[in-house]
């Protein structure tokens, strides 16, 4: 295959088939809900079949009236529906240099959904926390094999902590997406939904729910989905947590012509946890001046922001350099360069689009 070959299965690019994982073509964003056909999908371990009428969450750990129920249970249970978008941890690898493990995501490894579940923190209540907990951990059902020295031997469950505070905030436990049953390759029968953080932490096809007393030292908490925070002359593992405040342009893409001395539409999305974006600044200069863009429709809570500017393109043809910026309300701006620390995570830095002026 030539190398610039792009597979694409139901208009998804396919980045790779076993485990499946599929990325958004970011340049055909153009609803603030992404169509369930269109949302990325991200996967670590083959896809688990479920039998919805066979299958049981459990709640347990630090708790004093630990429990189980089914779906018919929950689905009984008061639920909520909010917009949430989700971006995997590892969005934008592929422009990273020098090139470094992992799914080579470009733009479109993030997408917003209309999610419906159960709080957490109606389970929480229920099982009633103990005062030692600390943390809540969400283990899969999905399971396999890791190609990785520092794994455990044998079979690995995908597993995540969050805090105890931040599961009793806003946590959702998802059984629809979009208003349908939450389809297999996004975590049927039931998904968790923590807004604000990378999606790593929004486990698919939960079995159980664990309250500890202690932080969570699984695999994908501490020797992936990591990052390296420094203590003065030290460095130590952290788990990766929060969404960082991000813009990115969808149209013109990359290398994409446009025409000269015209009026061209650039428009994208940006996103921040538990933020508004207050700002969005584009230059077409290659960052060396800035303009602010309009921001569209209304602010939703852990959801992405919709925006557009309106360029004037050079009368002369030559390559234009494109570049979007965004500030959320805390004061947070996405800044110009890399911060070598996170590895293969976290990737908000400023990123450039190439486009031709034609005539």
């Amino acid at each position: 295959m030539p190398e610039n070959y792009i597979q694409l299965r139901d208009g998804r690019i396919v980045r790779s088939e076993a485990p499946l994982n599929l990325e958004m073509p970011f340049e055909t964003v153009e609803s603030f809900i992404t169509p369930t056909k269109s949302f990325y999908v991200r996967t670590h371990f083959p896809i688990p079949k479920i039998d919805r009428d066979a299958w049981w969450l459990h709640v347990e750990g630090e708790v004093e009236k630990p429990f189980a129920l089914n779906y018919e249970e929950l689905l009984k249970l008061e639920s909520l529906t909010v917009p949430v978008t989700l971006e995997c941890a590892g969005n934008n690898r592929h422009f990273l240099e020098p090139k470094v493990k992992g799914v080579q995501w470009e733009l479109g490894a993030v997408g917003t959904a209309e999610w419906t579940g159960v709080p957490l923190s109606v389970l929480l209540h229920r099982a009633v926390v103990r005062p030692n907990a600390r943390e809540v951990v969400f283990e899969g059902v999905d399971h396999g094999m890791l190609d990785d020295p520092k794994s455990p031997p044998g079979e690995l469950s995908y597993s995540r902590s969050i805090p105890l505070e931040k599961a009793q905030r806003d946590v959702l436990l998802a059984y629809r997406m979009n208003g349908n049953d939450v389809p297999p390759e996004h975590g049927f029968p039931v998904r968790a939904i923590v807004p604000g953080w990378y999606a790593m932490a929004s486990v698919k096809w939960l079995q159980r729910i664990i309250v500890t007393d202690r932080p969570f030292a699984g695999y994908y908490q501490t020797l992936d989905y990591a990052y390296w925070k420094r203590r003065e002359d030290t460095a130590e593992l952290s788990p990766v947590t929060e969404l960082q405040v991000k813009a990115e342009i969808a149209k013109p893409s990359q290398n994409e012509t446009v025409p000269a001395n015209s009026t061209m539409r650039i428009h994208g999305a940006a996103w921040a946890s538990d933020a508004e974006i207050a700002r969005v600044e584009v230059s077409t200069d290659g960052g060396s001046t800035w303009k602010e863009a309009t921001l569209l429709g209304e602010s939703k809570a852990n959801a992405w922001r919709f925006w557009e500017f309106n360029w004037k393109t050079p009368t002369a043809p030559g390559k234009q350099t494109l570049v979007a910026r965004a500030t959320d309300s805390r004061g947070q701006t996405q800044p110009a360069h890399r911060d070598p620390d996170r590895g293969t995570y976290v990737i908000n830095h400023l990123l450039p689009i190439e486009v031709t002026v034609g005539p």
